[in-house]
């Protein structure tokens, strides 16, 4: 298992230095350079002069690209233009804000579609399956952003259910030690602010769910039927095995290597594509920051966002490795 550890770890560092220099060719390949894009209108020739002395772009490419990897190895990833704060003190402060986001759309896209596509398979071809195959159609085919407002109108505006936007109520009188508003308040005793701050997720975490709800439906219905036809589930059967047994340890537990792929998959999507849902519901995360840096040029955010998002994709596809041969223990041996 250490063996397959260390070859996956092996493989992220091509992959985060192709990254790297594909970000940095792009931001010196915008028109006029990056000094240009980045003064806008305000590109005069001593203005461009003096951003390129001041970020290094009048320097041979080669020299700019090894000074560009050094900062990032030493864990610099820039400065914002916008905040003049550092790049990963930002992302450090809004990064608990999408990972709760997306832990409440992860649960309720397990939660409810693998027992969605586990009933579909068992009663395949009955309304059950029909509703569910139709379901998982209209997840997603309708844009996230429509089915956000959608929710936010019934919800949010009509009925009074729940919040609009933001992460919390502002008039909470709140302490937010690590930034998870949900568990500060548990860590805290302030139960009134967990909760304030969980009614702030249903919403978003809903919307950004119902993509990944609807894929992870589809695969465990393909990937039951096909493990509950197979020669050992027939001989459980067979043997006269109680139904439960059957579905536990022989149809759920080999099923679920697709699941689990499609479910690192999502995960990684949900933390990098959180961008419409939280410009939506004004959700101060990651995704809505980068929506501002792409309106303000704030291209030293943009490269060190995707950087920092690509580094922790790369680390949940190593953690569903791992977990391959947990559920598989054949996979410890390739």
């Amino acid at each position: 298992m250490l063996r397959v550890i260390g070859k996956r770890i092996a493989l992220l560092i091509p992959t985060l230095i192709g990254l790297s220099i594909l970000l940095f060719a792009w931001v010196r390949s915008l028109p006029g350079g990056p000094a240009t894009a980045l003064l806008g209108d305000r590109a005069t020739p001593e203005a461009v002069a003096q951003i390129n002395a001041a970020y290094g772009f009048d320097r041979p490419i080669l020299e700019q690209y090894v000074t560009y990897l050094g900062k990032l190895l030493s864990g610099d990833f820039g400065t914002s233009i916008t905040t003049s704060r550092p790049v990963l003190e930002e992302f450090a402060t809004r990064f608990p804000a999408t990972v709760e986001l997306t832990i409440v759309a992860l649960v309720f896209a397990i939660g409810l579609g693998i027992p969605l596509g586990y009933v579909a398979a068992r009663y395949r071809g009955r309304l059950v399956d029909h509703g569910s195959v139709v379901l998982s159609l209209l997840g997603i085919t309708v844009p996230v952003f429509f089915l956000a407002f959608i929710l936010k109108w019934i919800f949010a505006i009509q009925l009074h259910w729940l919040p609009t936007d933001g992460r919390q109520d502002p008039r909470i009188d709140a302490t937010h030690a690590t930034g998870f508003f949900v568990l500060d308040g548990f860590l805290t005793g302030e139960l009134d602010s967990a909760w304030n701050a969980f009614t702030h997720l249903i919403l978003p975490g809903i919307a950004l769910g119902t993509i990944p709800l609807a894929i992870i439906v589809r695969i465990t219905r393909a990937s039951v039927l096909e493990v509950q036809n197979a020669d050992y589930v027939r001989t459980a059967r067979a043997k006269g095995l109680r139904q439960a047994t059957i579905r536990d340890r022989f149809v759920l537990r080999n099923a679920l290597l697709p699941v689990v792929t499609t479910i690192g998959l999502q995960l990684g999507l949900l933390i990098s594509g959180a961008v419409l849902t939280e410009t939506v519901f004004a959700f101060s995360g990651i995704g809505r920051f980068l929506r501002d840096a792409i309106f303000n040029l704030d291209y030293p955010v943009l490269q060190g966002f995707i950087i920092l998002i690509a580094i922790m994709y790369s680390l949940i596809n190593l953690i569903v490795d791992i977990s391959y041969g947990l559920i598989d223990p054949r996979v410890r041996v390739q």
